[in-house]
């Protein structure tokens, strides 16, 4: 059951810590059972209480979960590995369409715009005290989101999206909540919400977006928070229409207590129009972060919200950050007045890509989805031989395993490097994979 590994610690922390470490070290794998508390217990010759504290604990930092009579098990994906450990390899010589990465060929050069940044900040320092969210930035993002229909809402600045989620959640849920997150969905997203101490409560995702009555069932079963992908979904492309926004607002003034937290990550790549949610429920939030378009390193997002989110956001971020760098808010400022990223022409570009991927794959009898942005997922019936079976062809692509939580299984492309005369080797090889023969050659 436990292998070899000893569970060690006559405290609950020293308990919660030794279990911890062995899955972190990969030697208690995800779903291994756990000895019931009282045999825990005397085999440390413990209290059972403190054996409770510890399986607890580990509960709520995402490392295990328990299901009444059948025990406790380590999570299927626990916090403590991280999804990214179910990273490829990439080989030399092996093409990796896997990592999720822009185009460094459409991302603006940063040089000038730091340098200018950096002038400014010589001539009038940041100092402490000053003003959190640089004006020009807080203006523009305004102007941008009103344009899009979202509410009206203070601004803050985070350190990327998933920084300004974590703050959002944090600032109105406790542990053991529930948070409703689409399946298959973001990664990184689904590590960091068992991190937190909370519950995932997963719903489905097509092509328009997360299914309304996946979202209606889980909230009617209790997750007092709901998070959106609303274009170029990270893994399945997924935007979601006028139509699924009329559905999902339906839903959601049903349930007006609801967190909605809005992740549109997309806006400057991706080739679909915005349908906010954002107003529906008393409390919201609605994210963008610059890295897809500007750069992964400049690591800011821009948040807004209700006046009450964002005043704890903002109160809690002065406590410890306390505030983005202002000359990489101004790198952004002068990339963006500047007309660095043409963003209907970079969205066109992934498009294509993307277009023609698709296609080829449906050329060779093989469905996959990619509505918008830079990703296609394709459902496949073995996701680990598609994925061995590809790398050994050449092409390193993303396990599915990493996105999903109960939906069925898949691969994800990234195109964002693809040229043209790579769609023609890459569809055949996807095809071969999945046992389809190829319908043409290319020399």
């Amino acid at each position: 059951m436990l292998g070899e590994y000893p569970i060690k610690g006559r405290r609950a922390a020293e308990i919660s810590a030794s279990v911890e470490q062995a899955v972190a070290a990969g030697e208690l794998e995800p779903g291994h059972l756990l000895p019931p508390m009282r045999e825990l217990a005397d085999r440390l010759g413990v209290n059972p209480n403190t054996v409770a504290a510890a399986y607890r604990t580990l509960r709520e930092r995402g490392v295990i979960e328990t299901h009444g009579r059948r025990g406790s098990r380590v999570r299927s994906k626990p916090a403590t590995t991280g999804r990214e450990q179910l990273r490829v390899d990439v080989p030399e010589g092996v093409r990796d369409v896997s990592d999720g990465n822009p185009d460094p060929a459409l991302l603006p050069p940063l040089a000038p715009a730091f340098a200018e940044a950096a002038a400014h900040g010589d001539r009038e320092p940041v100092l402490y005290g000053d003003e959190a969210v640089e004006p020009e930035l807080a203006r523009l993002a305004r102007a941008g989101l009103d344009a899009d229909g979202v509410p009206d809402g203070p601004v803050a600045v985070t350190s990327g999206a998933l920084d300004a989620v974590e703050r959002v959640l944090g600032a109105h849920l406790r542990a053991g909540d529930a948070v409703a997150v689409e399946d298959p969905g973001w990664g990184s997203l689904l590590d960091l919400v068992p991190a937190l101490g909370l519950r995932t409560h997963p719903v489905g995702v097509d092509d328009e977006g997360p299914l309304p009555d996946d979202v209606a069932a889980a909230l009617a079963a209790g997750a007092r928070a709901l998070i959106v992908t609303c274009r170029a979904q990270n893994p399945s492309g997924a935007a979601v229409s006028a139509s699924r926004a009329r559905a999902l607002r339906a839903v959601l003034r049903e349930h007006p207590d609801t967190l909605l937290i809005e992740d549109d990550h997309g806006h400057r790549f991706a080739d679909l129009p915005l349908h906010p949610l954002a107003g529906t429920t008393l409390s919201w939030a609605f994210v963008r972060s610059e890295a897809k378009a500007l750069g992964p390193d400049l690591r800011l997002a821009v948040l807004t919200g209700d006046a009450l989110t964002l005043d704890r956001v903002r109160g809690r971020q002065r406590l410890g950050i306390g505030w983005v760098s202002r000359i990489a808010q101004r790198v952004v400022v002068r990339l963006v007045a500047d007309g660095a990223v043409d963003s209907a022409a970079v969205a066109a570009r992934y498009g294509r890509r993307r277009g023609a991927l698709i296609e080829a794959l449906a050329e060779r009898g093989i469905a996959a989805h990619g509505a918008s942005g830079m990703n296609v997922w394709i459902p496949v019936p073995d996701e680990t031989g598609a994925v061995a079976r590809l790398l050994h062809a050449g092409w390193a692509v993303a396990p599915g395993a990493r996105f999903r939580m109960k939906s069925p299984p898949g691969i994800r492309i990234t195109v964002s490097r693809l040229a043209e005369d790579d769609i023609g080797p890459l569809a055949d090889a996807v095809a071969a994979a999945l046992g389809r023969a190829p319908t043409r050659r290319y020399v």
